[in-house]
């Protein structure tokens, strides 16, 4: 949900300048070649998953949306093009009334994906679909690669609440696009406000160190956030000693103390010394909260910890590792004129090395075993078999160039859990190995 759902102002920018440049001179040297216009299909696929993951996430979909309809050659831009002599008149000319008037399928945001699977196939004129490539491929890379680490995260956490706390560890806005993709990936919250105004996801935080530290003692503290906040609060901890500190918290909020957060040390046997002490003074439904450099691994390893919820910060917001899902826009298939309706011929790069690619317009279905269990990743150019035409996975997104599958973050979010929960049992493990399923092509 993004806050024209809730009725909310927000400055919407043009995001055409979100572009490399050869997508713009490309399009001169086709206006001028007379090939333009031809109608072409382009496809997002990845050829492999980043090293030792099981599964890919389609995260950004919504922002993908977003971008498609604001990618708008105003006067300010048009005239930086002209000034820099980026472009010729004629070029600017055709930029000034540019909107996308094709088609876009794809992956639903939340969906899985593998090796080869068209996540997004754009259609259009070759002037109007080259012009989308940076911006579609920025904002699927980084948004997949949160989303794939949140998600893993997730069946670390065994479903205890998860926080999104990555925003000082990123780009001011890279961190709203992680906070929304975390979301879809599983996490239950953000510290981030911009996040929260943006997309309407649940905001969570109280206090650091410094708060603590700002006071004569941390009795006067814990007892200004108390007053102030309530008893449900969570007062950290571990700035001086961590025994004393849940002491006080406990003397100063009393046994419904609402939480504690551990953010340094040894988390296995902090938490487990801070739940018997919270236990013996009474206070047996105060939840501990750890945070601290927390990756899946970390998370994981806290599993028989009596931890109530986990805060993550630079792993997640950085991909834990995978920054990027190495997506990539590639021309599969093009007319041989611009004559409305002329036959589509299948393109492919056949370059030395691994990075060839499959033409045609391709369609993708997940096949399932008799237990509804998925069992393979079908990929193919010609007619959809019948067994698995109600199990295709591409939905129209945009129609004619207006928008038609805006839905709310949750259900994105809630189509990951269903989607991830119908892979193998092998999916979930954090251990490397290859994709969960193959791909197969027809």
């Amino acid at each position: 949900m993004n806050t024209a759902d809730l009725g909310l102002p927000v400055a919407v920018p043009s995001t055409a300048l979100f572009t490399d440049q050869y997508e713009l001179t490309m399009l001169q040297a086709a206006l001028r070649s007379g090939t333009a216009d031809r109608h072409s299909v382009f496809e997002v696929f990845t050829r492999r998953l980043p090293e030792g993951r099981r599964y890919g996430v389609v995260g950004g979909t919504g922002r993908v949306l977003d971008a498609v309809e604001n990618f708008r050659f105003d006067e300010t831009i048009l005239g930086f093009l002209r000034e820099r002599g980026i472009l010729d008149e004629p070029t600017l000319d055709r930029l000034a009334d540019f909107r996308f008037r094709g088609d876009i399928w794809g992956y639903p945001e939340g969906e899985v994906y593998f090796p080869g699977s068209p996540v997004m196939r754009v259609e259009g004129t070759f002037a109007e679909a080259v012009l989308l490539e940076t911006v579609i491929l920025s904002i699927l890379n980084h948004d997949s690669a949160v989303a794939a680490a949140a998600s893993r995260m997730s069946v670390a956490a065994g479903g205890r609440p998860l926080m999104e706390m990555g925003a000082r560890r990123t780009h001011e806005l890279a961190a709203v696009a992680a906070a929304r993709a975390a979301y879809v990936g599983g996490f239950h919250t953000t510290s981030d406000l911009a996040a929260g105004f943006r997309y309407n996801i649940p905001t969570v935080g109280t206090s650091a160190h410094a708060f603590t530290l700002l006071h004569d003692t941390e009795r006067d503290a814990f007892t200004a956030q108390v007053d102030t906040l309530g008893s449900g609060t969570t007062l950290l901890v571990d700035t001086f000693d961590v025994a004393e500190a849940v002491r006080t918290a406990v003397e100063v909020a009393g046994p419904g103390l609402g939480a504690v957060r551990i953010d340094s040390g040894d988390l296995l046997l902090i938490a487990h010394r801070v739940r018997q002490q919270l236990d013996e003074l009474g206070a047996t439904k105060t939840k501990i909260v750890v945070t601290s450099d927390l990756d899946e691994y970390a998370i994981a390893s806290l599993a028989a910890a009596p931890v109530d919820a986990y805060g993550v910060g630079t792993q997640l917001v950085t991909g834990s590792g995978h920054p990027t899902c190495s997506m990539v826009y590639k021309l599969v298939a093009r007319a041989d004129g611009d004559t409305p309706g002329t036959p589509l011929r299948p393109v492919a790069k056949r370059s030395m090395g691994a990075k060839t690619s499959l033409g045609g317009r391709k369609w993708a279905a997940r096949r399932l075993d008799a237990d509804g269990i998925a069992e393979a990743e079908v990929i193919g150019t010609g007619p959809v078999p019948a067994e698995l035409a109600d199990r295709q996975l591409l939905v129209p997104l945009v129609s004619g160039g207006t928008v038609v599958a805006r839905e709310p973050l949750d259900a994105a979010r809630e189509r990951h859990i269903a989607a991830r929960d119908q892979l193998p049992l092998s999916a979930t493990q954090l251990s490397r190995g290859e994709a969960v399923l193959p791909t197969e092509y027809l």
